[in-house]
């Protein structure tokens, strides 16, 4: 954090989060890690310029099958109930059967209700038989395989009206929401056309993406764009809603108070060649780079997803 300037950080888990765990571990096991993350907040550096600690985190829920509901819920409270622990993290398949599934009805009130922040991580990706039989390492699960299973998940969770009954609820998705925003107007017209669903939300699909928070690990301005302005104009698309004539870049904009800078730490350190000679990770280098040239922004709504709209989403202020 020194070495690039970064004053406060979320921190959290690496996935895979509890889901290896049998449903008896899970429990205990996530309340321990909830209350050792909250000591290693607590505990930890200051920062000298406002009254605030330099870490908080995100807290962890035993998402498995067989773990009972009000379990999990009771999680939720303990979660809600430790000053620097303001989310909870949390990936694709929810208790095994997907963010669209009717068990996690309670948790998404529950976690509504305590005002938390759900990071919504990959971890599972997409059948390996589609990367076919030449060997390239890691590349294609992380840079495509992750970003389609965040856009599959969030589309199923979009169609199940989760969105619809509790509109407070706050996801906020990994990897400037993978392959989501790209994809959302095409999501919307194969809804639109397909009589088993076309009435089933409140709203055109596209709404759903400005009610979502994104981080803005991106890698690159047209990207962060993108994502931005797919978000920006997610209210034109409430029901009955007047239709503006923003454009991308004032959508993009607008969309930006939805984004917020991170780092992908600790998976990409320093590699010759990549990053710079002071060492620093090219993941938090050319992230800030693509915020600092989003054309549509402002030098305020970068300073926002720089640190701003974090400081007022998680109530650090």
């Amino acid at each position: 954090m020194d070495k690039h300037n970064i004053d406060v950080s979320i921190v959290s888990t690496a996935n895979p989060w509890l889901d290896f765990l049998t449903a008896k571990e899970a429990p205990s096991l996530a309340r321990e890690l909830n209350d050792d993350l909250e000591a290693y907040c607590a505990t930890g550096p200051s920062l000298s310029s406002a009254p605030l600690r330099r870490l908080y985190g995100f807290g962890l829920l035993p998402l498995l099958p067989d773990v009972p509901t009000s379990e999990m819920t009771s999680i939720v409270e303990q979660i809600g109930s430790l000053s620097h622990l303001k989310g909870v993290i949390m990936g694709t398949k929810g208790v095994g059967k997907g963010l669209d599934d009717p068990a996690l009805e309670p948790v998404w009130e529950a976690i509504a209700s305590k005002g938390l922040v759900i990071f919504l991580h990959p971890h599972y990706g997409v059948p390996d038989e589609l990367f076919g039989d030449i060997e390239n390492g890691h590349v294609l699960p992380l840079a495509l395989g992750f970003p389609f299973e965040t856009a599959i998940a969030t589309a199923r969770f979009i169609l199940a009206g989760v969105l619809d009954r509790h509109p407070d609820l706050r996801l906020l998705l990994a990897h400037s929401g993978g392959a989501l925003p790209i994809l959302s107007s095409r999501l919307a017209s194969c809804i639109a056309h397909d009589p088993l669903v076309a009435h089933r939300l409140k709203h055109d699909a596209r709404h759903y993406l400005g009610m979502l928070y994104y981080d803005a690990v991106a890698y690159g301005a047209p990207e962060l764009s993108m994502a931005s302005a797919a978000a920006g104009r997610g209210p034109n698309y409430a029901a009955d809603a007047a239709k503006s004539t923003d454009g991308i870049d004032g959508w993009s904009a607008l969309g930006s108070q939805r984004m917020m800078f991170g780092t992908d730490h600790p998976f990409f350190p320093p590699v010759p060649g990549v990053a710079d000679t002071e060492g620093k990770w090219a993941s938090v280098t050319e992230n800030l780079a693509a915020i600092q040239a989003v054309p549509g922004w402002s030098e305020a709504d970068k300073e926002g997803v720089r640190s701003g709209n974090a400081i007022k989403i998680f109530g650090l202020a």
